[in-house]
């Protein structure tokens, strides 16, 4: 599996590059990698990436083959959030629809990563500014660059958040840690995300991708619909009642407890021998 997303390129180029890649790792093709692909514009957001993220995000999600994903960034950043040369055009074309990219890209590309049915690790190469911090934490677990750096970004420019951070921010950090990222905009660094526990680990960044290939492979051979159960669980859960909570609890055990995967754990684990799970 090998497709690109959207095509476009950088002023005053004549080679035609892929918005998004979406390529298939090579030692597990359950896992598929999507890549932010302007990397001369630290990948930054335009309309035709959004357009492209948003494609790419829902055709692996509607993919059975595909069991993990990786969402990585080309170059030297992951992804620094919207590109302002864009926005200001728009401002000035039209401010009053201007912000109309919030509902239909970034509501959608975060939807996808945190509601998708299977695993989705963030490869932090670099620079996660903005609606790229966004899209990292709205991905199921995050493995970062130890020179990354992090950041809000939206109160210099007169905004508030988008992509979810002032969910994911708060459920990640606490309400009064969000609200200093969010009214300072203080960058902060890979040892702190990790001391936070924003990433599971930060590593050189020649070991990002591979290392979130790891654990994309890892998590491929496990009980997928089982993890796709868990997402949704947690989600509920960071902002529901108890009672709420033990129902769906309930009702997700009920639908797993007839699957072949659970049958399969349980014959494998009386056995003592590793279980084969297939999605089903």
């Amino acid at each position: 599996m090998q497709t690109n997303s959207g095509a476009g390129t950088e002023a005053g180029s004549k080679d035609v590059d892929p918005a998004v890649l979406v390529t298939e790792d090579e030692q597990d093709p359950a896992v598929a990698i999507v890549t932010l692909n302007r990397p001369a514009r630290r990948n930054a957001l335009t309309v035709e990436l959004k357009e492209a993220l948003v494609e790419a995000l829902e055709r692996v999600a509607a993919d059975t083959s595909v069991r993990a994903v990786v969402l990585a960034g080309s170059g030297k950043s992951f992804c620094v959030g919207q590109d302002l040369g864009e926005h200001a055009k728009a401002l000035e074309a039209d401010a009053a629809t201007s912000f109309d990219t919030v509902e239909k890209h970034y509501n959608p590309i975060v939807r996808a990563l945190a509601t998708m049915p299977k695993p989705v690790i963030a490869a932090i190469n670099g620079g996660a500014v903005g609606a790229g911090l966004g899209f990292a934490l709205a991905c199921d677990l995050r493995v970062a660059a130890d020179t990354a750096t992090f950041a809000t970004a939206f109160a210099a420019i007169g905004l508030t958040a988008d992509s979810g951070l002032s969910a994911s921010l708060v459920h990640s950090l606490g309400a009064a840690r969000a609200t200093e990222l969010l009214l300072l905009g203080e960058s902060f660094d890979a040892a702190q995300a990790k001391a936070s526990g924003l990433v599971r680990a930060a590593v050189p960044v020649e070991a990002v991708l591979e290392t979130a290939l790891e654990l994309a492979r890892r998590l491929a051979a496990g009980p997928t619909l089982a993890f796709a159960e868990i997402k949704k669980a947690v989600a509920l859960g960071a902002v529901s009642s108890l009672d709420t909570v033990l129902e769906a609890e309930a009702a997700a055990q009920a639908r797993l407890g007839v699957t072949k995967d659970h049958r399969v754990a349980v014959e494998a684990f009386l056995a003592k021998r590793r279980p084969t799970f297939e999605g089903a």
